[in-house]
């Protein structure tokens, strides 16, 4: 029993209640007060015209001032008896006629992937499936979500994930992939669940502690998934790798040639200057794919904006033509410290950014605000004394690990005030709340919505070669079909997709000296980088 006919029992047994009462007590007052018996049946007419208003004073007047009394009390409970039914009947009724009928099934897609239900990454996860022109219906149980999401143009299907019958009406048989994303014990039903509906479906779930990945299995899931794990190893890896995200091992390019994201440090040389007129410019040199400014994924980058200090370049080059770049990116003027780095915050992913430190042999300094195995200082992040007895001012990266933003974002400010120079990478929950991690002096920031919605979509788009899960940039490798017989010239490939070709496999070999007569063929595999966006108008325009 729903909510509203609960309600309306309620005020129904209530009523009658009310109404006998009355109508004892009326005709036991013009029996004994009034000196007016009279059959009961007359007394509970009287009670019913007084509380629907339909009549009034049938034995009026009356001689004592105790029933007088009575009367009006009478008169009084009716009329809020009757503003008592609006908010039970009047209200849900006129609601139920004006609101939005929310779809409860889809009949006509194919190929698409069952998402339950919505979250922040699912939203990055969608913005993906969407860059790659792939189906999906997000199965939502909350009325008024699934509602905001269906008027914002989501296709969604208003049920419990956890039904039969819903999963069902989502086409589930007919899909590519089922993605549960609620909460771990919800995700293990949801997983049963599907595997009713239909036996063969691919399920891949997010799981939020690593010990329920066993249980996952047990119900179905192919893929569980834990992306605080790997927003520990992206952290890392910011700190362990000079020339940081080499990306040949996810796509084979070729040797010696690889796609890097490289920091413009505070003080370099490079600060100040544009591509157009700064060391860059050179045709030797590698070649800028993009850049991150404040968060924001440029590409192509204008070659007239200043390079300030925290802009991330993505290139593509040699080896060599990376570390002389590197060389240009790094402070000239930071004094040389140790490579003590501080990890604040050690739950989850602080205590994976410790794993994958301690394996590169560089050592580290926890901190969090409770004592567990690992940590070295407790204390609050936000308090000066607890980074100092931490040895911020020998350190040379603070990784921020905290799972508020708001806490986030206030102790970078802390940390760049305690020291200027120190390198600050931090973790954000959302993805809206990066940029004000960046004004706050973060130097990198990773959103785990934007990790765990790129997770999903690498597992689930098997057959495309996407590369960067925690970024928002993607090297792929695809085919240009249209494009045969045109030169880069020709093609114009950045100007009207924004995505750079950054080499070509030919016959077996990887050409990177890309010069803009070279004239693309038919059988060409071409090697793109740029955002999703642009990657979706590269196909289009290609395929």
């Amino acid at each position: 029993m729903n909510s509203w006919r609960r309600r309306t029992v309620y005020y129904l047994l209530t009523l009658a209640g009310i109404i006998l009462a009355f109508s004892v007590a009326y005709d036991y007052g013009m029996t004994v007060l009034e000196n007016r018996p009279q059959p009961f049946h007359h007394s509970l007419q009287v009670v019913v015209e007084t509380f629907t208003t339909t009549g009034y004073g049938s034995n009026a007047p009356w001689e004592t001032p105790e029933m007088t009394a009575f009367v009006v009390l009478m008169d009084l409970t009716g009329v809020v008896l009757i503003f008592m039914a609006l908010p039970i009947f009047v209200v849900p009724l006129f609601e139920e006629a004006v609101s939005t009928t929310l779809p409860t099934g889809v009949d006509d897609l194919e190929d698409h992937v069952v998402v339950c239900s919505f979250s922040p990454r699912v939203e990055a996860l969608i913005a993906e499936l969407d860059s790659w022109d792939v189906a999906y219906v997000v199965v939502e149980p909350d009325r008024e979500r699934a509602l905001d999401l269906y008027e914002s143009g989501l296709e969604v299907v208003h049920g419990d994930p956890q039904s039969v019958e819903t999963l069902r009406n989502a086409n589930v048989a007919s899909a590519t992939a089922l993605v549960a994303d609620a909460d771990d014990e919800e995700d293990v039903g949801i997983a049963l669940t599907a595997r009713e509906a239909d036996p063969d479906v691919r399920i891949v779930s997010v799981v939020e502690e690593p010990e329920m990945i066993t249980y996952h299995e047990l119900a179905g899931v192919e893929e569980a998934l834990c992306p605080r794990r790997l927003l520990g190893e992206s952290l890392a890896d910011k700190v362990t790798t000079r020339v940081s995200a080499d990306l040949d091992e996810a796509v084979d390019i070729g040797e010696d040639f690889e796609v890097a994201e490289i920091p413009v440090q505070r003080d370099s040389d490079l600060v100040g200057t544009t591509l157009a007129d700064g060391p860059l410019r050179e045709p030797s040199d590698a070649t800028v794919v993009g850049a991150w400014v404040d968060g924001v994924f440029e590409t192509p980058p204008s070659p007239d904006d200043d390079l300030t200090a925290g802009t991330i370049l993505l290139v593509a080059g040699s080896r060599s033509q990376l570390e002389r770049l590197r060389e240009l990116t790094d402070s000239s003027v930071r004094p040389p410290r140790r490579e003590e780095v501080i990890v604040v915050g050690y739950g989850e992913v602080g205590s994976t950014v410790g794993e994958e430190l301690a394996g590169a042999g560089v050592s580290y300094t926890a901190v969090d605000i409770e004592d567990a195995p690992g940590v070295d200082v407790v204390g609050d992040a936000t308090d000066p004394e607890t980074l100092v007895e931490a040895g911020i001012e020998d350190a040379r990266t603070v990784v921020l690990t905290l799972a508020d933003d708001t806490l986030t974002g206030f102790a970078t400010l802390v940390v760049r005030d305690l020291d200027p120079d120190v390198e600050v990478l931090a973790r954000a929950e959302e993805t809206e709340n990066v940029r004000k991690i960046y004004r706050a002096g973060a130097d990198y920031v990773l959103a785990l919505s934007t990790v765990s919605g790129r997770m999903l979509a690498s597992t689930i788009l098997e057959d495309e070669e996407v590369l960067s899960m925690d970024e928002q940039v993607e090297i792929v490798r695809t085919t240009a079909p249209k494009l045969a017989g045109r030169t880069l010239a020709e093609a114009d490939v950045r100007a009207r997709t924004g995505c750079t070709v950054i080499a070509v496999e030919r016959d077996g070999e990887v050409v990177t000296d890309l010069g803009p007569e070279f004239r693309l063929q038919r059988d060409d595999d071409v090697v793109i980088a740029g955002t999703d966006e642009s990657v979706g108008r590269f196909t289009a325009l290609a395929n």
